[in-house]
C-alpha cells in the first residue's frame, strides 16, 4: 500500500474515532441530565420514604409488644387450660372407678336378689302348688268314687265299652 493510501486511511479512522468521541460525549450529557431528573425525583420523594419508613417501623415495634403480649396471655391461658384438663381427667378416672365399684355391688345385689326370689318361688311352688295338686287330685278320686257309688256301683258293659273306646 501506499503512503497515501495509509494515510487517507487513518484520516478516515481518526475522523470516525471522532465522530465517535463526539457522540460519545452527547450520550454522557444525555445521561447527566437524565441523572439530575431522576436525583431530584428522588429527592422529592425521600422525605415521603423516610417518613412511611418511621412509621412502618414504629408499627412493627408496637406489633412485637403486642405479639409478645398476645404470646404471654396465650401461654398462661394454656397452662391453665393443662391444670384444668389434669383436674378433670383426675375426676373422670376416679368417677369411673367409682361408677365400676358401684355397677359391681349392683350386680351381686341383684345376683343375690334373683337368687332369693328362686328359692322363694321354689319354696312357694313346693309348700304352695304341690300340696294343692295333691289335694285336687284326692278332691278329683273322691268325686269319681261318689259318682260311681251314686250310679250304683259297677259300671254297665255298655258303659264300659264306651269308656274303653274313649281312652283309646
Amino acid at each position: 500500500m501506499s503512503q497515501d493510501t495509509v494515510i487517507i486511511l487513518l484520516t478516515i479512522f481518526v475522523g470516525m474515532v471522532a465522530v465517535g468521541q463526539l457522540l460519545q460525549g452527547i450520550a454522557v450529557m444525555k445521561m447527566r441530565r437524565s441523572a439530575e431528573l431522576l436525583q431530584q425525583q428522588v429527592a422529592a420523594f425521600l422525605p415521603r420514604a423516610q417518613a412511611v419508613l418511621e412509621d412502618a417501623e414504629m408499627t412493627l415495634q408496637q406489633s412485637r409488644k403486642q405479639l409478645t403480649e398476645v404470646t404471654e396471655k396465650a401461654n398462661v391461658v394454656l397452662d391453665a387450660t393443662r391444670a384444668q384438663l389434669a383436674t378433670v381427667e383426675a375426676l373422670l378416672t376416679d368417677f369411673s372407678s367409682r361408677a365400676k365399684v358401684q355397677l359391681d355391688r349392683a350386680e351381686m345385689v341383684l345376683d343375690d336378689t334373683m337368687g332369693r326370689v328362686q328359692e322363694t318361688v321354689a319354696t312357694v311352688h313346693n309348700g304352695v302348688m304341690r300340696p294343692l295338686k295333691e289335694i285336687t287330685g284326692i278332691s278329683a278320686g273322691i268325686r269319681a268314687a261318689l259318682g260311681q257309688l251314686l250310679k250304683g256301683g259297677r259300671p254297665s258293659v255298655a258303659q264300659a265299652t264306651s269308656d274303653e273306646e274313649m281312652f283309646i
